[in-house]
């Protein structure tokens, strides 16, 4: 099958190849899937478990990507919930190869059911957005309706996500980003923005739940906006600013068919929508993720038309 792999760290996105890769088996409680939309996380390339396994051993040449849509063509041993022919969509595990592929094994609990009138582009694109938009507000940021949120980066795959999400659960959203992104953050749901050039980022006044994704100086001033008992939500690793009386809590997405099921439900029902930039195939894939244009949205990797 082909398959985009990578062997050097050092080398990043250049060091991506379209290579020949034998087609993978399922294991105990797995499923094989015929992958038809697949995408990759920003800094997947930098996370350890792109290189090693759980054991600390080189994994090279490994396949990233690890978001997918596709159809179900093989059962492992033990499976269950899921059948030959069905599409799904979900998250693979980290320390494995990933969907960048034409074939991916996925433990079967890591998938949801992908409903036939959302497209597998779709589907692929909202896996890590979705997933990591509801556990940071839901899970983590125990958002309830009636409170205020500070989402930043919310013209950005996971911050429109979070953005929309929030509103549509009844929560007062101010959106943060770059002048050029007022009117998409508003687009996506935020009523107010704050224009992390030109705007004091103090000025928003008291918040309920901060949901970061920029980290560095904004995540640290941004525990001084939250109200006594409130939470600092981050995907981008440990931060020392504490809000008072509150937490602060970063976390790493987890695959879960249940949240997939909700997100795709809004999906279906029109009251969330994806933030796709490029859509291209895997034989362009090397390229497009080399590109010297900055696409805004996500890009997703159209492995089979």
């Amino acid at each position: 099958m082909k398959a985009i792999v990578v062997t050097d760290q050092a080398a990043g996105t250049a060091g991506m190849k379209l290579e020949e890769r034998p087609k993978p088996q399922a294991a105990i409680n797995d499923v094989v899937v015929q992958v038809h939309a697949s995408s990759i996380t920003g800094d997947e390339l930098s996370w350890p478990s792109t290189w090693i396994d759980r054991s600390g051993r080189d994994r090279t040449p490994s396949i990233p990507g690890h978001e997918l849509a596709g159809v179900v063509t093989a059962l492992g041993f033990g499976t269950t919930g899921l059948s030959v022919g069905q599409r799904v969509f979900g998250l693979t595990d980290w320390y494995r190869d990933g969907a960048l592929a034409e074939y991916v094994a996925v433990e079967a609990r890591n998938l949801a059911p992908l409903p036939g009138d959302v497209d597998f582009t779709v589907g692929a694109a909202l896996v890590m957005p979705g997933l990591t938009a509801w556990q940071g507000l839901f899970e983590h940021g125990r958002l309830r309706a009636g409170q205020s949120v500070l989402v930043h980066g919310a013209a950005g795959v996971v911050g429109s996500m979070a953005a929309q999400l929030a509103r549509e659960a009844g929560a007062y959203v101010i959106g943060t980003g770059r002048a050029g992104s007022r009117q998409t953050v508003l687009d996506f749901g935020a009523q107010e923005f704050v224009d992390l050039d030109n705007d004091v980022l103090e000025d928003v006044g008291e918040v309920d739940l901060v949901f970061d994704v920029l980290g560095g100086d904004i995540a640290k001033r941004s525990a001084g906006v939250i109200r006594a008992g409130g939470t600092l939500v981050t995907i981008t690793g440990p931060i020392e600013a504490r809000p008072a009386g509150g937490l602060t809590i970063d976390f790493v997405v987890l695959p879960d068919h249940a949240q997939l099921n909700e997100v795709v439900q809004r999906v279906r029902e029109g009251r969330l929508r994806t933030n796709i930039g490029n859509v291209t195939t895997l034989d362009d894939a090397v390229a497009a993720f080399n590109s010297a244009n900055r696409v805004r949205g996500k890009t997703i990797i159209r492995v089979r038309r």
